[in-house]
């Protein structure tokens, strides 16, 4: 009768056991996964800034994009290669190290904040050329795509 027992007690020990080896797993990828979103997010961040910083010189001139289908993002990362990819001279997609950011003239303005606040058009003829700048990171499995407006003035 002991014997059967202390069988009895075994099983449900190596039960309990291989229950706690499944969810020790589970979580290890789940941590791993949120590492790889968290770098992913990280490196998106970080072509974003680089996108701004490179329109920030006042020297800095992109043409307007005309056709959506002419400015749309490369259909492979491999057409980006090493440097840069420009679509029809209006789009500059650049990698950097695990990522790459877009920047894309999308027009001008004389009050960027009257596109958010409606507030009234200035009048002071001050022109600002409007960027959308897409910072994109790439870590393991994970793919992060951050986006803004970078409003220069002219």
């Amino acid at each position: 009768m002991t014997l059967v027992v202390c069988l009895v007690f075994l099983l449900l020990l190596t039960l309990i056991g291989v229950s706690s080896m499944q969810n020790a797993t589970l979580q290890e990828k789940m941590a791993g996964s949120v590492t790889l979103r968290n770098g992913s997010f990280q490196i998106a961040e970080a072509m974003l800034r680089l996108g701004e910083n490179t329109v920030k010189p006042a020297a800095y001139t992109l043409a307007f994009c005309q056709d959506a289908a002419t400015c749309a993002p490369p259909t492979t990362a491999g057409t980006i290669g090493t440097s840069s990819y420009s679509a029809a001279n209006s789009v500059v997609w650049t990698q950097s190290g695990q990522g790459y950011y877009a920047i894309q003239k999308v027009g001008t303005t004389n009050n960027p904040a009257i596109i958010a606040s409606g507030l009234p058009i200035n009048t002071q003829k001050t022109y600002y050329e409007l960027y959308r700048i897409t910072g994109v990171g790439i870590q393991g499995t994970s793919r992060t795509v951050l986006e803004s407006i970078y409003a220069k003035q002219k």
